[in-house]
């Protein structure tokens, strides 16, 4: 195997929880050095569970291939030893509360002096400044005050997207970042200062839902079904089995049905005919729909629509993923013993990648002491 994509870089990670490690994870997948400095009684995010032989499910999932540093920056020798690693780091991400690191006296200011080279990252609730900069900002809270919550769920009550998504997003938009800062430093020579706010994060995902809400029509929560379009939702089998469908266009409508619904008329009907009129008339399309599936056991029915060329999907459990077809998976080596789980999701062609082990605490997994 070749050598990785960033192979050679160096990655000081002054992270907890989960946004900072899933970008830092990502670094050290393909190749980089990534210096993990924790706390002297380490990550909060190792005590969340004990899932994974009896360590967190989280840390095992966000900190492969990382080496542990212990630091109590509150100190002057760790201060220094945080100067000594930047002296040599081509990244630095911290998720720290908002000024902490200035705090400490690494300002910005002096990270662009004496670290040129040098791409920061800094992962935030609500960003730099603004009225509530300084608020304690975590994957729940945002999904809650960006409006996530209220189109998520059915119509009684708000709900939460059932991972951190927030924090999920958040790291994912810092790693292309920071690798578009690396492409400009091997153009310019200089590094970069990026922000990320999980706030920023959660609104541009929420462009559409937003745009829907100022021309005057505001999402409602309605559980499986889509806002925007029908029959896009859950119908049940004669045999009790819910099936996901979604029909894109009123070609594939007008397919529908013709081959599953048996009702060729269906397709013209003035009520059915655009995606406009069905989610006018959704009550009247989801019930001609469900008619259908109502006449067929499941298997018959994902025949049918297999037939008519109609996407779908079970609407499966953790159970049902672990044991799914398609699920590719990785193994990693932890201080308990190797755990598997799901593998990252890009392929590269020729590349077959090995994921270095999960630290214990103060552990270093792949040069020795930290240079």
């Amino acid at each position: 195997m070749g050598a990785l994509p960033l192979s050679g870089l160096t990655v000081i990670a002054i992270e907890q929880a989960v946004a900072a490690p899933f970008t830092s994870s990502r670094l050290a997948d393909a190749g980089a050095r990534v210096i993990k400095i924790e706390r002297p009684e380490g990550d909060f995010a190792r005590g969340y569970d004990d899932v994974a032989k009896g360590q967190s499910s989280y840390f095992v999932w966000l900190n492969r291939g990382k080496d542990s540093v212990t630091l109590d920056l509150a100190s002057e020798a760790g201060k220094a030893e945080l100067a000594r690693l930047l002296s040599g780091a081509d990244v630095l991400i911290q998720n720290l509360k908002r000024g902490a690191l200035a705090k400490l006296g690494f300002t910005f200011e002096r990270l662009e002096r004496d670290y040129p080279r040098l791409i920061t990252c800094s992962i935030t609730g609500y960003g730099e400044d603004g009225p509530m900069a300084d608020r304690k900002a975590y994957d729940l809270l945002i999904q809650a005050e960006s409006g996530l919550c209220s189109i998520t769920g059915g119509p009684e009550e708000p709900a939460r997207v059932g991972i951190s998504i927030v924090d999920i997003a958040t790291g994912a938009t810092a790693h292309a970042a920071i690798l578009e800062a690396l492409i400009a430093r091997g153009i310019t020579g200089k590094g970069a200062n990026i922000s990320v706010s999980m706030f920023d994060v959660m609104a541009d995902w929420l462009t559409v839902p937003l745009l829907n809400h100022e021309g005057g029509k505001s999402p409602q929560r309605i559980g499986m079904a889509h806002p925007s379009i029908a029959p896009y939702g859950t119908f049940i089998t004669k045999d009790g089995q819910p099936i996901l469908i979604s029909v894109q266009s009123d070609r594939e409508w007008r397919k529908l049905a013709e081959v599953f619904l048996g009702k060729p008329e269906l397709g013209a009907d003035p009520r059915f005919a655009t995606n406009v009129a069905r989610v006018a008339n959704r009550a009247e399309t989801d019930a001609a729909v469900a008619h259908g599936f109502a006449r067929l056991n499941a298997d018959e029915a994902i025949a049918a629509l297999l037939e008519a060329d109609v996407a779908l999907a079970s609407v499966s459990d953790m159970a049902a993923l672990a044991q799914h077809p398609h699920l590719r998976r990785i193994t990693v080596e932890t201080p308990n013993g190797p755990v598997s789980y799901p593998a990252p999701a890009a392929i590269v062609a020729g590349e077959a990648r090995d994921y270095g082990p999960v630290p214990a605490l103060k552990q270093m997994t792949s040069q020795g002491e930290p240079e």
